[in-house]
């Protein structure tokens, strides 16, 4: 305590002179203040901790304060941001920003940049919220008229809008204020760091946004139009920072749909830039960025994936990021060697994701990554890295790769992949669950030979958890690979045909079981449209073979009704009813089940509704159940066909006899003929 008394005491004087009554000794204390911090970050500590900032920011406001006591008082601020984020976080405490962003008001050119460069150095802190920006709607367009002050002013304004434009509502508030027309004049600058910052700028208000995107492609600054800037700015004479931001503005305009994948300056420039950042001679965070930004740049076309699969052996290239730093390290530098280690993970995780990227749709592509040194071990070592971002990257290239049925039946099975896969599935965030959720449908794929394991190892009561989850998308691939389990039965042909019969009845049984028809219900009347029509996908595949419809229907025939006529009533889309339909049709065609039909007033008037609809695909689906009800082979057709006619059907089907569509036309005969017979 005695120590920490005497480094504050030590630091108090420097307080004490913003107190005394004279301003030039206040202003001569501040100068000190200034001198004392820089580079000192126990020093700004101590001051902080004295109360020196309520007191800066007292003189940065008061009207009888000289300019250049303000100024100095901002730039002393300035430097305190600088230290540590607690140190930042104290600063905004005392509410910084409104008092600097007030300041920008001044006509003092001197005092406008020393506020601009202390709200810089608070903006760029990662404790800073970018809102804060945003709270007072006059600030956007007060900087917007500062830029044209000074080249400082440039500089600072382009970075602080860099940091702070996060999303589609940030972008739009800038470009509805002017920023491309504002900014894009200082591509030009004189100056390298303002042409950077405003460089930076572009490529964050473009990156997904087509409106700022469509706009930038037919910007003119000095007669040249922005995307040749652009290209110009990613020749290799150019510095590494310049060049790999030009590349980002190219590739999220592409990507945006402004600028084709087939345009010379994304197949000749902009592609091959960034894989001259994937080389080993560049620094780690240059080899992350030039990977990441690949890998979206080809993310959804195939012909860019090939051509970069070519490109100065990049797959190859690739496989050094696992190894990095190597032994024989050319790194000297002790602190960027230490740096380099902390951050190798992150050219792991760009690796994978450029890997899964590059191998989306292309088999031969997929062979030659499979096929690199270690690679299967490298991506299964990744499954259980301790970095969050590594493990999804990982499971998104072995998702990736899992998309072909050679790989699926040789190199995954050589790895035991699903072992892993399923830790993975035990305890992990959602952004991986859906990932690794969605591979696990492919490992249930007939022909995977991993799909026999993976059941046996508890899959289908830990696919039924992911029903019951609160992301949709996860709920969806449940449903999705418990049909997959469903589906996936062609090894019961191998059977004798009543073994096969129990063995489908089983596997029927212990999906119904494991996801509890209380579940199934409630998937049924889920709000998101694509779990609705999985859940009616995988009731259709259980309603199928007419003893399994029987059965089913005999414990769970109530509750099913309800469902079906619930959805029938309801608000819902063509297809959705379609397959509800088409569900109604499978029960039709059972021996039993058909009575819950017929014994339903309710569900025979809907089946009319829709024999008589505008939709042709709903007509169809309602004659499905028209067929299998009047079909005259059955015990019991007589009084079906005798009910159906008094209701009217018959009439329906000699009117759709005549319909101009074949189908309906020829399944109405086909109906008709029934009563003939």
């Amino acid at each position: 305590m005695s120590v920490l008394s005497e480094v504050t005491a030590s630091s108090r004087h420097y307080v004490d002179r913003l107190f005394d009554p004279d301003p030039q000794k206040v202003l001569q204390g501040v100068i000190d203040m200034k001198n004392a911090v820089i580079g000192n970050n126990k020093q700004k500590a101590n001051l902080i901790v004295l109360g020196a900032v309520p007191r800066l920011l007292y003189l940065l406001q008061q009207e009888t304060s000289s300019t250049e006591l303000k100024t100095e008082c901002a730039v002393v601020l300035g430097s305190l941001a600088m230290g540590t984020e607690n140190n930042v976080k104290s600063l905004l405490d005392c509410h910084i920003i409104p008092a600097l962003l007030q300041g920008l008001l001044s006509p003092d050119l001197k005092f406008i940049e020393a506020c601009l460069r202390c709200l810089r150095t608070i903006f760029t802190s990662p404790v800073t919220p970018e809102e804060l920006l945003y709270t007072d709607a006059t600030v956007i367009p007060h900087l917007m008229a500062l830029l044209s002050r000074s080249r400082y002013t440039q500089e600072y304004i382009c970075q602080i809008f860099s940091h702070c434009c996060k999303g589609p509502d940030h972008q739009t508030i800038l470009f509805n204020h002017g920023a491309v027309q504002n900014i894009a004049h200082l591509l030009t600058s004189v100056s390298y760091k303002v042409r950077m910052q405003a460089l930076k700028c572009f490529s964050v208000l473009a990156f997904e946004n087509p409106q700022v995107s469509m706009t930038l492609v037919n910007v003119l600054v000095d007669g040249e139009l922005l995307p040749q800037i652009f290209v110009k700015m990613l020749q290799r004479d150019k510095p590494i920072e310049m060049q790999l931001t030009s590349a980002k503005c190219l590739t999220y305009m592409c990507r945006a749909g402004a600028i084709r994948t087939d345009d010379n300056c994304i197949v000749l420039k902009t592609l091959p830039c960034l894989v001259r950042m994937c080389s080993k001679e560049r620094l780690l965070e240059e080899r992350v960025e030039g990977a990441e930004t690949l890998a979206y740049l080809i993310e959804p076309d195939v012909e860019l994936q090939r051509i970069a699969s070519i490109t100065d052996h990049l797959i190859a290239m690739l496989a050094d990021y696992f190894k990095y730093p190597s032994s024989v390290s050319a790194i000297t530098d002790i602190k960027r060697l230490d740096h380099d280690l902390k951050h190798a993970h992150e050219l792991r995780q760009a690796a994978f994701k450029l890997y899964a990227s590059l191998g989306a749709n292309d088999e031969d592509i997929r062979k030659k990554i499979i096929d690199t040194e270690n690679m299967m071990d490298r991506i299964v070592t990744g499954l259980s890295e301790s970095s969050v971002k590594v493990r999804l990257a990982a499971v998104r290239c072995l998702h990736s790769l899992s998309r072909s049925v050679q790989q699926l039946r040789t190199s995954f099975q050589d790895h035991a992949v699903w072992k892993p896969l399923m830790k993975v599935l035990q305890n992990a965030p959602d952004e991986i669950l859906v990932v690794a959720s969605s591979m696990l449908c492919n490992l249930l794929l007939e022909f995977s030979p991993s799909k026999e394991p993976i059941l046996e190892s508890g899959a289908v009561e830990l696919l039924c958890g992911l029903t019951q989850s609160e992301n949709p998308a996860l709920r969806v691939n449940g449903i999705w690979a418990l049909m997959m389990r469903k589906l996936s039965t062609e090894w019961l042909n191998s059977l004798p045909k009543n073994m096969a019969f129990q063995a489908e009845q089983k596997i029927k049984a212990d999906i119904l079981r494991s996801l509890s028809t209380e579940q199934l219900f409630r998937l049924l009347s889920d709000s998101d449209l694509n779990v609705l029509m999985k859940t009616l996908g995988l009731l259709r595949n259980l309603l199928s073979t007419r003893p399994h419809i029987d059965k089913i229907m005999s414990t769970h025939g109530k509750q099913i009704m309800q469902a079906v006529t619930l959805i029938l009533e309801g608000e819902h889309n063509i297809e959705v009813k379609e397959q509800t339909l088409c569900i109604l049709a499978n029960i039709a065609d059972g021996t039993t089940a058909k009575e819950l039909i017929m014994t339903n007033d309710d569900i025979l008037q809907k089946i009319k509704y829709y024999m008589g609809h505008s939709h042709v695909k709903l007509q169809l689906a309602a004659m499905f159940c028209i067929s299998n009800l009047v079909w005259n082979e059955e015990e019991g057709s007589q009084e079906r066909q005798d009910k159906l006619r008094d209701m009217g059907i018959v009439d329906i089907l000699h009117k759709l006899s005549q319909s101009p569509d074949s189908n309906l036309c020829d399944k109405a005969k086909t109906a008709l003929q029934q009563y003939l017979a």
